[in-house]
């Protein structure tokens, strides 16, 4: 691409669906995109276009527009992910983009019970996210399989592990109650889970290894707590 998008341009990226990129525009937007490589059009019928990874970045860089969209979190999820390990910090409550909940917020989410209406849209919100990200493995991976993580969750591991924990109805720690906390680590491929309850931490083991990633329990030499170490598998 030797020029930005346009403005109209810049609207179809940033309104395109959280995690699989699936953009909606006019034919002649879309094949802009496509021509500047910032979309591709799939194969399969429907033949939708969804962004390419050069599309992503478009999308998470800062946003000149007066709508600041983000679907996926992602600047949201930057700070989660750049955090050190096991340091309470996530996306703002009301950063106003869906983003998986890491764990640690510092600011108290609305009530979400599973009987409030907050917790219900909620649990929608990430029922979607968490079906849209099966359809980005079916699509990214040869002959459609679904059962390994894709290069989104490879190039986001704290949101992607997050995202798998809360589809499974694990709960996030919260600034006065405890839950899973996702949090980057020194190995470039791994993320720590932190869960002060022993058998919750081997249930989110459990549900990490069904999603495709490799979950193993470890001590912290300093604190003595156990925690998570996991990474995505790749066979």
């Amino acid at each position: 691409m030797t020029r930005p998008p346009t403005a109209a341009q810049r609207r179809v990226i940033d309104a395109a669906e959280p995690v699989t990129g699936r953009l909606r525009g006019t034919p002649a937007q879309l094949a802009a995109l496509v021509r500047h490589g910032l979309a591709f059009r799939h194969p399969r019928p429907p033949h939708d276009h969804f962004l390419t990874p050069a599309g992503h970045r478009i999308r998470e860089t800062a946003d000149p527009l007066p709508q600041a969209a983000d679907p996926t979190g992602t600047r949201a999820g930057q700070a989660a992910e750049r955090t050190p390990h096991g340091s309470p910090a996530g996306p703002p409550a009301d950063a106003g983009v869906f983003a998986a909940r890491v764990g640690g917020e510092d600011r108290p989410q609305a009530p979400d019970g599973p009987d409030t209406a907050a917790g219900r849209a909620r649990a929608r919100e990430v029922h979607s996210a968490w079906q849209g990200l099966l359809e980005l493995r079916r699509m990214t991976s040869p002959g459609g399989a679904t059962e390994l993580p894709c290069g989104w969750e490879r190039a986001h591991l704290v949101r992607a592990a997050a995202l798998a924990l809360e589809a499974a109805g694990h709960r996030p720690a919260g600034p006065d109650t405890a839950g899973y906390r996702v949090r980057a680590t020194p190995q470039p491929d791994a993320v720590a889970v932190h869960e002060p309850d022993g058998e919750a931490l081997r249930a989110c083991a459990r549900t990490l290894e069904k999603a495709g990633w490799q979950a193993g329990e470890h001590t912290d030499p300093r604190t003595r707590d156990r925690y998570l170490l996991a990474s995505p598998r790749r066979v």
